[in-house]
């Protein structure tokens, strides 16, 4: 391969590149990026760097002795894949041929109807996202979490500590029941009242109120929430629009088998917009994780190197972590469609436990609260057993 394009300039892509790198392509690498900055760590936006504490140097995920030999193509998005050449087009007119191509677009947050145009209502994906929300998070006041996900919790603790009255609204009866399963998602979810945070489950959104600046979340149920700054943490839509009509299959993001690779010969796919499949659970699956984004793309470089012609081997089972009101949660497997969930060690009513998910008898899944190093015992366990 003389050229290959990688769309996406976050940490899958960039995973991607050192990918490349490291297994001896030394032909041209361009990096397309559709935004202006550099690859950065995007965990620590709702956290640390929301708070204040970490600053935007201490973002950058490119080592200061780091040399890809990359041409950076920043501040562009993709618009077109034509596999004839296999050419990205990009919005600026320009267009990029090359040999081998990896999707890495990623996933754009999902906002709220109506919210356009209103002042102090934020998403959190980007970078832009999380200056313009720690602005408003500055003037304190009362902060509404429309969504109690892991990124809509962690906005959550985070302004709860710098000191604004919050409330989190969540559609579903149980949050985080999706990734945790009801149980779990009840126990960890139950951190928002330990610490006087107001969570209102089972009702939905109707809309926002106010002119200019947001005044109140009105609910479906006629209540109203006052709120001065609103977070919608409505979950991620894969950023593949610009895919339609290439060839590449999307169905929930790029289809892909368990290596990466897509429906086009000499195109893979990975991070958030990579629908991959899993051989333990026989289905696709998009995995929105820091760690996917940094481990998966090196399988799917390595088959576009080959040119798919090697055996892809199982993807590691999925995990993720969350820091919520100075607890640490941590999670690897898949919980859906386990029959039971028990707690092995420690205690929910602590906050301090670990649990194993099993399905006849299997373990498919583990959660850790506040225990890092049964977790790691248990993670490595449990990854050489669905190996």
């Amino acid at each position: 391969m003389r050229t290959v394009a990688v769309v996406g300039a976050s940490l899958a892509g960039l995973s991607a590149a050192r990918s490349l790198r490291r297994r001896g392509y030394d032909g041209r690498l361009v990096v397309v990026g559709d935004e202006p900055h550099r690859p950065y760590d995007r965990p620590p936006l709702s956290k640390e760097f929301l708070a204040g504490t970490l600053g935007e140097a201490d973002l950058a995920l490119e080592r200061d002795d780091e040399e890809l030999h990359a041409e950076w193509l920043l501040g562009t998005r993709a618009t077109g894949l034509d596999r004839t050449v296999r050419a990205v087009r990009l919005a600026d007119g320009r267009e990029v041929r090359a040999d081998g191509v990896v999707i890495a677009t990623g996933a754009a947050a999902r906002t709220l109807p109506g919210a356009e145009g209103l002042a102090g209502v934020h998403t959190l994906r980007t970078l832009d996202d999380a200056r313009a929300l720690r602005e408003d998070l500055a003037r304190g006041g009362r902060l509404v979490v429309i969504g109690g996900g892991f990124v809509g919790a962690e906005v959550a603790s985070t302004a709860y500590a710098l000191g604004l009255d919050v409330t989190v609204i969540e559609a579903a009866p149980t949050p985080l029941a999706g990734p945790l399963g009801e149980a779990m998602g009840a126990v960890v979810s139950a951190l928002h009242a330990d610490h006087g945070v107001r969570l209102l489950c089972g009702v939905g959104v109707k809309g926002l109120s106010g002119e200019r600046q947001v005044e109140a979340v009105l609910l479906e149920d006629g209540r109203s929430v006052p709120a001065d700054t609103v977070v919608v943490g409505v979950g991620a839509r894969p950023c593949v629009e610009w895919l339609e009509g290439s060839g590449v299959v999307l169905d929930n993001g790029v289809k892909c088998g368990a290596d990466g690779r897509t429906s086009v010969a000499g195109v893979v796919a990975v991070g958030d917009c990579a629908n991959w499949y899993d051989p333990h659970t026989g289905g696709h699956r998009r995995i929105e994780h820091w760690t996917g984004a940094l481990e998966r793309p090196d399988t799917a470089v390595a088959t576009l190197l080959a040119h798919g012609a090697r055996e892809p081997g199982a993807p590691r089972p999925p995990y993720f972590w969350s820091d919520q009101y100075g607890v640490k949660i941590q999670f690897v497997g898949h919980a859906a469609g386990a029959d039971s969930v028990t707690v092995e060690e420690g205690s929910t009513d602590d906050r301090s436990f670990l649990a194993v998910y099993r399905r006849a008898g299997r373990p498919v899944a583990v959660l850790g609260m506040n225990q890092p190093r049964l977790f790691t015992r248990a993670r490595k366990q449990f990854g050489t057993a669905a190996s």
